[in-house]
């Protein structure tokens, strides 16, 4: 099989897998030297680098996901309409890690400076490269038959993120991503006609 086809059927294995558990195929510091990889490999705008991301097990990924709970708890008042809401959290307990991943301003403003030109586009490329970032982690996780999911609790939790890992004031959080071992793999998916999405000239 060719490289291209292990990258195709690796494009088409990876799916948003929500049952998970904590019992991951690999050691933790296998999943640290994937998503240094991706750090060191992930192509940036400019070659900006502005992605940033720490990486939580055990404790500090529930620690992550109660402090979640507890900020939207005082959000959605209602006990009853409470009750998806929770069983959403705790799906996401059940998991091994959570990867958070910042972008970080102090860089973008930088090459806003050095190229006022682009200024405006700076911080849509940042976005850009977080999600490439994204992208090619959960790829990796997927290779080791790990499940992932992206969620965006930014920016209800962002204050409470920022005190427990001491993150830098310049870092935005994006997107967290959970991730365990596959309790129940993803349904069929629906695609949309590739002719409505896809223009060929010459």
């Amino acid at each position: 099989m060719s490289n291209l086809q292990d990258l195709q059927q690796l494009a088409e294995k990876r799916r948003s897998i929500y049952a998970l558990s904590n019992q991951l195929p690999v050691s933790n510091d296998e999943i640290v030297k994937l998503v240094e990889h991706a750090i060191l490999h992930t192509p940036s705008a400019f070659n900006s680098q502005s992605t940033r991301v720490i990486v939580l097990f055990g404790d500090e990924h529930q620690k992550l996901w109660q402090m979640t709970e507890d900020t939207l708890r005082d959000i959605v008042n209602d006990d009853e309409k409470f009750v998806s809401t929770k069983q959403k959290i705790d799906s996401f307990k059940a998991g091994a890690g959570t990867i958070l991943f910042f972008e970080d301003h102090a860089v973008v403003k930088g090459l806003q400076e050095a190229a006022p030109l682009y200024a405006d586009k700076f911080p849509v490329w940042s976005e850009h490269t977080s999600a490439m970032h994204q992208y090619m982690i959960w790829m990796a996780l997927s290779s080791l038959d790990i499940g992932a999911n992206l969620q965006h609790y930014n920016p209800i939790i962002d204050s409470q993120v920022a005190d427990a890992w001491n993150v830098d004031k310049d870092w935005e959080l994006v997107a967290q991503m959970v991730f365990g071992a596959i309790e129940q793999h993803a349904g069929d998916k629906a695609f949309k006609p590739v002719d409505s999405r896809l223009k060929v000239f010459g």
